[in-house]
């Protein structure tokens, strides 16, 4: 045969992986490099919860989407391996298995409304995996982090199992919490960051087919959320179309652009920083910000780094870098490498998404540690 025709075999198998075999394509091309153990923060705002579901790919979307949720981490958990790759995971010999960390705001979310959620992403009858995923890396389970969350955990799992819905036990474990271990970056966010192969890979996992089929109309939970007086997060994205204006809505959930040199913050040089406007996560600070003469709000780098998300965005017909807020979730604006020093680089935000908090209000409002960035 020609080197034509290998060429074009070649090509063709190239394509097939990138879009029909995503797991492969990942496990392929994306190096796993080990993990490191995930950080808890201590307040009486933030509560953890970990399930295991299966393919951590689709076990993060449903529970980003709640109102009171963080963040939602991919990664390692239950195994007897410190720090494991992803290529070590799947082998099935660490013990661990692909899991999602939940850092949640109690006051807004409780516990029983992400078990709710979490009954209703899994096959709570398969001890040999998950859908199209087999092997113990990929079975369903519930770490508890305290005998609150043990209680409630085994309560509900004794409820669903009375519940009839499915015809074989309950099998899907409750254990102990354990070190939990992020996962490779690429693992991140996937649905996001990959959409047609996330989609392509779900929709032939068997997972939607079979949940539709369990839980009919009942599938979806919505949850009765609690508002803690001092963020936007217990609203729904109905709730949010009637408190934001309509510009505020466009841009952060939209993911639209105001108008150049005609918004709040532009010009603005009072000092203080700047805050999401959906949680009221600190984002920028004025000490960062300068005149790009774009007519958009701008800044060299962010006042705390892991407080924003970077997405690829190939709409208008080019490759930009997205900027999210980590909490909120709401579209801010782009980063370019078109700024001054000493980075480089130009955050272009969008004042819709942003909250302004002067120097003098910082410590009334809760973000007094920044002061000293005025000093």
């Amino acid at each position: 045969m020609s080197k034509k025709f290998w060429g074009l075999l070649l090509v063709i198998g190239c394509l097939a992986a990138y879009f029909f075999i995503p797991k492969m394509y990942a496990t392929v091309t994306q190096k796993s490099v080990g993990s490191l153990p995930y950080e808890f923060e201590k307040s009486e705002n933030i509560a953890y919860a970990t399930f295991a579901g299966g393919c951590f790919w689709c076990m993060e979307p449903p529970f980003e989407k709640l109102p009171g949720v963080y963040e939602v981490v991919s990664g390692y958990t239950g195994g007897n391996v410190e720090n494991p790759a992803y290529n070590e995971v799947t082998t099935g010999e660490t013990g661990h298995v692909e899991a999602v960390i939940i850092a949640y705001n109690p006051n807004v979310v409780d516990y029983g409304v992400l078990l709710e959620v979490f009954w209703r992403q899994v096959d709570p009858t398969d001890d040999k995996g998950q859908f199209v995923d087999r092997g113990n890396p990929y079975q369903s389970g519930i770490f508890y982090h305290n005998e609150e969350q043990q209680q409630q955990a085994q309560e509900s799992k004794e409820a669903l199992e009375a519940s009839g819905r499915f015809d074989q036990p309950i099998v899907t474990e409750i254990r102990a919490a354990e070190t939990f271990y992020i996962a490779e970056d690429y693992h991140q966010d996937y649905y996001l960051q990959n959409p047609v192969r996330y989609e392509y890979y779900r929709e032939n996992s068997g997972r939607d087919k079979f949940l539709d089929e369990a839980w009919g109309a009942d599938r979806t939970f919505t949850p009765v959320v609690e508002d803690d007086g001092k963020t936007l997060l217990h609203l729904s994205k109905e709730e949010l179309r009637s408190v934001l204006t309509a510009e505020q809505y466009y841009v952060t959930q939209e993911d639209g652009t105001e108008e150049p040199f005609n918004n709040e913050y532009w010009d603005l040089k009072d000092e203080g920083i700047y805050v999401d406007l959906i949680s009221g996560e600190p984002l920028f600070s004025s000490t960062d910000k300068y005149d790009s003469g774009t007519g958009w709000p701008s800044f060299t780098k962010p006042l705390i780094e892991e407080n924003i998300v970077e997405l690829e965005d190939r709409s208008f017909f080019s490759v930009r870098i997205e900027i999210r807020s980590k909490l909120g979730n709401a579209h801010l604006g782009h980063v370019f490498d078109d700024g001054p020093e000493p980075t480089g680089l130009r955050y272009c935000m969008n004042s819709a998404a942003l909250r302004f908090v002067p120097k003098e209000e910082m410590e009334a409002e809760g973000y007094g540690e920044f002061l000293n960035l005025f000093q």
